[in-house]
């Protein structure tokens, strides 16, 4: 059963991979707009707004097609994404994936 599932999950990831090919430095210049809530560098101050340092782009570039197309609804990211192409999202998505973070665990925790 399982060599049945295969086929068809790894057809579905190839469109995903082919839509986060952007221009991190375009994206940067574009980012502007995103620093209100998500922070200058993409980690957000505001407790209601994510954290976009360090995300994988095909996660970010997904999530704003998806306030631009009405799949998701938040009344300021869908304004916002309502006015992006492709390939701005693309270069958007590719910037704050190129952030890197890191995390500590708490030595208490370890």
């Amino acid at each position: 059963m399982t060599r049945y599932l295969i086929g068809p999950v790894v057809a579905g990831l190839i469109p995903i991979a082919a839509m986060s090919q952007g221009d991190a430095q375009a994206g940067k210049s574009a980012a502007g707009a995103c620093a209100a809530c998500h922070g200058r560098d993409g980690i957000s101050m505001a407790p209601d707004a994510p954290n976009l340092a360090g995300q994988p782009a095909d996660y970010l570039a997904a999530q704003l097609r998806a306030y631009r197309d009405g799949e998701r609804a938040h009344e300021q990211m869908t304004l916002i994404a309502q006015g992006l192409e492709d390939g701005e999202i693309d270069n958007l998505a590719a910037y704050f994936a190129a952030i890197e973070i890191s995390a500590t665990i708490p030595d208490a925790l370890q």
